[in-house]
């Protein structure tokens, strides 16, 4: 999956995204890669996953991590970053 908003003469940024439970078996793959504009943030990731039909499963603001931290929406995305989208867990 491949990502290129923005147009000119614009680097990108290449991020890795992971995926994790039923997540991943929605999407059928537990990785993608999203190629980003300068700039973008976890949410914009997430913003372009939920293009993709398996993304309905994804809660309305699911938990992220960047480079394996707790992340807000708005943390900017570097090239080479990986962000993961975290399910929730159960349990007691």
């Amino acid at each position: 999956m491949a990502i290129v908003p923005g147009s000119g003469g614009e680097r990108s940024i290449r991020v890795r995204l992971r995926l994790f439970a039923a997540y991943a078996e929605a999407a059928g793959r537990d990785e993608l890669e999203l190629t980003l504009p300068p700039g973008a943030t976890a949410g914009d990731a997430l913003a372009a996953v939920r293009r993709e039909g398996w993304a309905a499963r994804l809660p309305p603001r699911p938990a992220v991590a960047v480079n394996l931290r707790y992340a807000p929406s708005d943390r900017v995305l570097g090239d080479g970053d990986e962000v993961a989208i975290i399910p929730p867990v159960a349990g007691g």
